[in-house]
């Protein structure tokens, strides 16, 4: 039986944050994001491994004093988020018709009713596939001046989220293959003519990448808090 194992690419710097300090070990409620993040999948019974891929380079993991018998750490963080993907993929001892997930290092609002949604949806599909959710909003495409050049029609629009999920063979592949740098592991599936699945994802997964997203997770979190407490 295929089993699933996560990797999670964490050897970018996160530059957009505006921060010293890479922003998975940004404090979230007392806790750096990546405690957040990792919960959810070291938790699952139906999680093999999880595999967290840092930069060579990283000198604050240590630090986070997390410890748990399925995680992994490993310390081959390329450029790209597909490079790290993919070399944590060369390293990993799994058959190739087991589940690969990666999800973002900094996306902590993961829920595990929606991981087990996922796992649900594509555990049986051909391609694989990855949570999205619909684009609601208008979309405007802007010129140089940053002003409105056009309407892009949002019918059938959808905002990547991740989980991504694929078999190992197809994923190892697919980002051998890829050439440049997919900004998700999807394009690179795509890329081989494949079509991976949309499974509706919810609004809190969403990807702290600016400030204001922290705090924005600091809210909702702190909500599933109090539901605990009580």
């Amino acid at each position: 039986m295929a089993k699933f194992h996560v990797i999670i690419p964490a050897a970018g710097s996160g530059s957009r944050m505006a921060s010293v300090l890479p922003k998975q070990y940004l404090p979230l409620l007392g806790r750096p994001i990546i405690s957040w993040t990792l919960d959810t999948f070291l938790l699952c019974e139906r999680i093999a491994k999880v595999h967290l891929v840092l930069s060579a380079e990283d000198a604050d993991w240590q630090a986070q004093n997390i410890q748990h018998p399925k995680l992994s750490i490993l310390n081959c963080g390329g450029e790209t988020r597909a490079a790290t993907v993919l070399n944590a993929l060369n390293i990993l001892n799994v058959d190739v018709e087991d589940w690969v997930l990666v999800h973002d290092a900094a996306r902590p609002g993961l829920t595990h009713a929606l991981l087990d949604f996922l796992l649900d949806e594509i555990q049986d599909d051909q391609v694989g596939g990855l949570l999205a959710i619909p684009v609601a909003d208008t979309l405007k495409r802007a010129n140089n001046e940053q002003r409105v050049a056009c309407t892009e029609p949002r019918e059938g629009l959808w905002q990547a989220q991740t989980p991504q999920m694929f078999r190992y063979g197809i994923l190892k592949e697919a980002l051998t293959k890829s050439g440049g740098a997919p900004t998700d592991e999807a394009q690179a599936i795509e890329a081989l003519g494949l079509r991976p699945k949309l499974v509706t994802g919810q609004l809190r997964n969403l990807k702290i990448t600016f400030p204001q997203d922290l705090a924005l997770a600091e809210a909702i979190l702190a909500v599933d808090q109090q539901g605990v407490r009580k």
